[in-house]
């Protein structure tokens, strides 16, 4: 006799084997050969006559990609929102996911991608130097040919004079011993110093212990988590914080929704997205998490899709905040705990659950990714990009070119050379030959 769990099934099977044969051939077909029936073939058996294929290639191509990234069924569904059993249908063909959902599961995927990590970046730098002599920073600590750099007679932050490369400033108080020489370095400010890092085979970390060694006060420093693969689910943390399911010890919080027009601090840009301050602004440490992608849109016009990073977590620290971060990064080299020992400090998402105080919550699932579980740990990285003309040129593709163009038709209409004229009388001045040079100059050349 067949000896099997499912016992009266077997035994159903015995007797009425034949009978099943005659009336469903093809059941019989997928029946193995020792008697056993395999009742998921079966249910393959009619999905298959309701018009779909046993296992679809999504699914293989999900699972398969599940198992290569280590992620679990329980992790990709409470991601996914799913739940487990529903996955494990998908996986072995039980059941088909709409395409909404494919796409859901997908993306929930690639955020578990390791070629996908998070990255770390300084992104904006402030210090003062106590010193009055611009040329010692410069040739000493940045390490640049100072004849490069453009004198400018203004400043700002009450300096009266800089000098800049690029988007890098170096402000000037030359008789005032208090105020000293002031760098600063803005998002694309690190990007560019950052290629005068690479030539000179320095890192930030060599760059941080030469401005320790020369006393140099900090004024801010921001560290840059930048999400590559869409982890943050910003729209759900303001959700979050007006529900009162952010735990901070901070008292403030301002957020945009997206299409909002709002203007950065920094450069009084319009963006656009889900953005979210968490913090007062005027104070040592504040957070600020928003869409990177879409502020690259509304800034440089870059398509969603194209932008590497999609969201950007910002610690942005001041004064004493500053100077404490930079030590714990050259004192350990761990920017893992040291970013992560911040947030934490200040910030986690909860799960309401009703009947229970607030510090009984669950961390939420997605946050906790984000802070480190089942991911690689964070290292400090560069991305350099040299100076370019990039942002004049585009100023001129968005707001002068069109102009240009009407100057041109009309000059051929009219038999006129308005156009040539304008840029053949057009005297340059000693700060713009000295742009030219900076924008024609290799690295290798400025760098002392």
């Amino acid at each position: 006799g067949v000896v099997c769990k499912s016992g009266g099934l077997c035994r159903l099977w015995e007797t009425r084997k034949n009978l099943w044969a005659k009336v469903c051939p093809w059941i019989f077909q997928r029946f193995s050969m020792d008697g056993r029936p395999d009742f998921p073939q079966i249910h393959n058996v009619y999905s298959n006559r309701k018009g779909r294929a046993d296992i679809d290639t999504w699914a293989v191509k999900m699972r398969e990609t599940r198992a290569a990234y280590g992620i679990s069924q329980n992790k990709l569904a409470v991601m996914a929102s799913v739940s487990r059993t529903y996955l494990n249908q998908l996986e072995n063909g039980t059941k088909t996911a709409s395409d909404e959902l494919k796409e859901k599961i997908d993306a929930v995927l690639e955020r578990f991608n390791p070629e996908k990590p998070m990255t770390l970046m300084i992104d904006y730098l402030r210090v003062r130097f106590p010193t009055t002599d611009v040329y010692h920073v410069v040739h000493d600590v940045l390490r640049l040919k100072l004849d490069y750099l453009i004198h400018e007679e203004y400043g700002f932050f009450s300096y009266p004079e800089h000098y800049h490369f690029g988007d890098i400033f170096v402000l000037v108080a030359p008789e005032d011993e208090k105020m000293g020489v002031l760098l600063e370095l803005r998002g694309r400010g690190c990007r560019q110093f950052e290629t005068y890092l690479f030539a000179q085979q320095r890192s930030w970390f060599d760059f941080f212990s030469l401005l320790n060694a020369e006393n140099a006060v900090y004024k801010r420093v921001d560290l840059a988590v930048n999400d590559l693969s869409g982890l943050l689910d910003i729209p759900m943390m303001i959700d979050k914080c007006y529900a009162g399911e952010c735990d901070t010890i901070f008292r403030s919080f301002d957020a945009y929704r997206s299409g909002e027009l709002m203007h950065t601090r920094e450069d009084e840009k319009a963006v656009m997205g889900n953005t979210l301050y968490i913090g007062s602004k005027k104070s040592d440490v504040y957070f600020c998490i928003y869409e990177k992608d879409y502020e690259q849109y509304a800034k440089r016009g870059i398509p969603i899709d194209d932008t590497e990073i999609k969201n950007r977590f910002e610690v942005r620290l001041a004064n004493d905040r500053a100077a404490v971060a930079v030590d714990d990064l050259l004192a350990h080299h761990d920017e893992e705990a040291t970013v992560f020992g911040i947030i934490n400090r200040y910030v986690s998402f909860k799960d309401k659950v009703e009947g229970k105080d607030k510090r009984d919550w669950p961390v939420n699932k997605k946050w906790a990714v984000f802070c480190g579980e089942h991911r690689n740990r964070l290292k400090l990285t560069m991305q350099p990009e040299p100076y370019s003309f990039d942002k004049t040129m585009n100023w001129l593709y968005h707001q002068v070119a069109s102009t240009l163009k009407v100057v041109d038709e009309l000059d051929k209409i009219k038999g006129t050379e308005v156009l040539s004229d304008l840029v053949s009388q057009a005297v340059l001045k000693d700060k713009h030959e000295k742009l030219v040079i900076q924008l024609s100059t290799e690295a290798g050349d400025v760098i002392v």
